[in-house]
């Protein structure tokens, strides 16, 4: 198995009563998609920064390669990053933006040209290089600042929300684009942004922080389905999180009394029995109607409102015990808000939380 190409071991950075990163410890493999996810003021940028060079932390250490570069200035680092902001120079044509990183290394001419060319065909670009930068539309813009980066051939690359200021169409075709190039040329991306789905397509693993610590760090698809804590689960858009009691074990997992009815929950740990705990389950996993299976366990709820969200439909309800649920279907269905509504949730979908 390869080294990691990235360690930090324990760090910890404050900024006054703020803490951006508490005795944070990860490390990235060699070419990996790697995320920081989390919302505002979770540290993820912070500990981008540091990574980068351009903040100090106040402990611990930060290993490329094996070797630690906690004390190394930023150039030192061989790293390319991009920012929020273009950051295009206004002066320049296409080409030279993206020769600029190489210029400074003093790259003789030649092969600057051959490489510059490389770049403009690797973000799809080639027969722009001569336009001024700022005439381009800001998804071709930033095509051009990724061109840079990359020019180099850094042994990272550090993307800080670099799709944040694009609008939608143009920030998913960029999705596709950077995760395209990433997978080319196999440079080892580390990724920040606060938008779940930009971080489930793109990644191979994701670092969910909050508040300076990692609550959980995994591939996509069981972080989206099996969130470990109450904070993961609340952080992803349409996971239900409810309150239950446990009532004592089971095979393979714990009994819950759930609004009046009793479920068999997996156990991620040992829980103390009677005591008050959180599951969740996704809203496409809530049914109701025909599409319920045969061996769920029924629920009743009444039905609140029907949001109409495009794709799909949120059928939001009320629990006997008033607790907010929220279904989630591509098919309308004509409910009552008068009377109960019968539910279903398959076991299997009922995640007990470790929080």
């Amino acid at each position: 198995m390869a080294d990691p190409i990235l360690e930090l071991r324990q760090l910890k950075k404050r900024f006054g009563a703020t803490v951006a990163a508490d005795d944070l410890s990860f490390s990235v493999m060699p070419g990996e998609f790697f995320t920081l996810l989390g919302p505002s003021g979770s540290g993820k940028s912070t500990v981008l920064r540091i990574v980068a060079g351009l903040e100090r932390p106040d402990s611990g250490a930060i290993l490329i390669e094996g070797r630690d570069i906690s004390a190394s200035p930023p150039w030192e680092r061989d790293l390319g990053m991009m920012f929020q902001q273009y950051a295009i120079f206004p002066h320049m044509t296409v080409a030279e933006n993206i020769a600029y990183g190489l210029k400074i290394r003093r790259v003789e001419q030649a092969k600057t040209r051959r490489r510059v060319e490389e770049m403009l065909a690797l973000v799809g670009l080639s027969g722009m290089g001569g336009k001024r930068a700022t005439l381009l539309s800001g998804g071709e813009q930033q095509r051009v600042a990724l061109a840079r980066a990359l020019a180099p051939a850094p042994r990272m690359l550090l993307l800080d929300e670099p799709l944040s200021a694009l609008d939608e169409r143009i920030r998913r075709l960029m999705q596709a684009e950077l995760k395209h190039v990433h997978q080319n040329i196999g440079t080892t991306f580390i990724y920040v942004t606060h938008d779940q789905e930009e971080a489930l397509t793109m990644s191979d693993r994701i670092a969910v922080l909050n508040r300076g610590v990692f609550v959980q760090c995994d591939k996509p698809e069981p972080l989206y389905k099996r969130p470990r804590t109450r904070f993961v689960a609340e952080f992803f858009r349409g996971c239900n999180v409810l309150t239950a009691k446990a009532l004592g074990a089971s095979d393979g997992g714990i009994r819950i009394l759930l609004a009046n009815q009793e479920f068999v929950a997996i156990a991620p740990e040992e829980r103390t029995l009677g005591a008050e705990v959180h599951v969740a389950v996704r809203s496409e996993n809530v049914y109701f109607g025909s599409h319920a299976p045969e061996s769920a366990i029924r629920l009743s709820a009444r039905l609140v409102e029907v949001v109409y969200r495009g794709t799909v439909l949120d059928y939001r309800f009320l629990l006997p015990d008033g607790q907010p649920l929220v279904a989630m279907t591509t098919r309308h269905f004509p409910l009552s808000r008068e009377g109960s509504v019968t539910l279903a949730i398959d076991a299997a979908d009922l995640i007990l939380l470790a929080d």
